[in-house]
């Protein structure tokens, strides 16, 4: 069977994001790419302009923030994707509910199935937010709620997720009609309508700041020196020694707390069956991996720590919607070049059709934070939210 081949759209997004995503990398190319770079540099500088712009109006109070009354603690970057937040904000929501807290999680539902613009314009105030979770049961799925949104829902019973662009709006349905007393922003460092009490910031310790340019010639959403916004920091991806990193975020923040952890595999489940394997499982396994998310050399690098060979990787861009005929391609392939199995992410795995049968096993890897270093100071951060001294 031929492989469906990606839109035109998400193979020029694959490419751009391989040379804007680190140092050097946009060296020795072709005048042609050369001279895309240089465009996507003044756009850049346009951006930077109205990132500055709208935070100087939300200091001089011309733009709102809207406080709830309640404990809001925002979950973010400063960079474009690939920092693991789904992982720490369901840490947060999880210890928080365990300690009594009511959660909810507020989400935009990135890249979920929408209206139309024109329809959400006349829409966007009358309509109730969606909500994925109401803390008792999953209510929607992930091409509707999205899928983050589903996934938190799917790994959190007790926590409800809800899910608008509006997350003031959000976040006043889940305080009136869900009881809620904590909630969580997910992906809300940039996110200034919402008045927030705590800010959590992630900085991915493989890749801090990309090549030190703004969208779209890289990968920060804002200057690095706005972390010195940030109340505590989770350096994730932490494999050895971080301390050139935790330097570098020294010069923007010299106060935050600092939690150093790693994104850590805990079990493999298959995709439609959900049975569960362990992770011994992979050893000495032949694999082939299938992802499109904004980082996938580290989960196809996960597999390799575990053991296992894997031999074939396919790739496609973040959050992309998949088909029936590129899932059965690469199950196909992977049964053709002899591999034990399909090994895709859990976010991946919650947007693939459904199939009743497969030629080869196909499996996602559930990972879950690990906390290496500074768990006294995520303990404070949790008593602060709790009101424990």
């Amino acid at each position: 069977m031929r492989k469906a081949r990606p839109n035109r759209i998400e193979r020029l997004e694959s490419y751009l994001v391989k040379l804007i995503q680190e140092k050097g990398a946009d060296q020795n190319q072709p005048f042609g790419i050369r001279f895309l770079l240089g465009v996507l540099a003044v756009f850049s500088c346009v951006f930077a302009w109205v990132v500055s712009l709208r935070y100087l109006l939300y200091r001089l109070g011309l733009l709102r923030r809207y406080p709830l009354g309640i404990q809001v603690i925002s979950i973010g970057n400063v960079t474009a994707g690939g920092t693991g937040k789904t992982p720490v904000t369901e840490i947060f929501a999880r210890t928080l509910a365990a300690e009594g807290r009511k959660v909810a999680i507020l989400s935009r539902g990135y890249r979920r199935k929408e209206a139309p613009w024109w329809q959400r314009v006349f829409t966007q105030v009358i309509l109730k937010p969606l909500v994925v979770s109401d803390g008792k049961h999953v209510l929607l799925d992930s091409a509707v709620g999205g899928d983050e949104p589903y996934m938190l829902a799917s790994n959190l019973p007790g926590v409800a997720v809800v899910v608008d662009r509006d997350r003031v709006k959000a976040g006043r349905y889940a305080i009136k009609r869900l009881g809620c007393d904590t909630l969580i922003l997910d992906d809300g460092f940039q996110y200034q309508k919402l008045k927030h009490s705590i800010e959590v910031v992630l900085v991915d310790s493989t890749n801090p700041f990309g090549n030190g340019r703004m969208l779209p010639r890289g990968i920060l959403r804002e200057p690095a020196r706005h972390l010195k916004r940030a109340d505590i920091i989770f350096l994730t991806k932490c494999r050895g020694d971080s301390s050139q990193v935790i330097e570098e975020i020294r010069q923007y923040n010299r106060t935050a707390e600092i939690v150093e952890c790693n994104h850590a595999p805990r079990v493999l489940k298959d995709v439609w069956s959900r049975e569960e394997f362990p992770l011994e499982w992979l050893r000495g396994k032949t694999l082939c991996t299938l992802s499109g998310i904004a980082s996938p050399k580290g989960f196809e690098n996960s597999l390799r720590h575990l053991g296992s060979k894997v031999v074939w990787c396919e790739r496609y861009a973040d959050h992309h919607r998949y088909d029936s005929s590129e899932i059965l391609y690469a199950l196909n392939r992977t049964a053709d070049m002899g591999a034990d199995a399909l090994v895709t992410t859990e976010k991946d795995a919650v947007r693939f059709p459904r199939f009743e049968t497969s030629p080869v096993r196909c499996l996602y890897l559930r990972i879950s934070i690990e906390i290496l270093r500074g768990r006294e100071n995520f303990t404070q951060i949790i008593n602060r939210i709790c009101f424990r001294k």
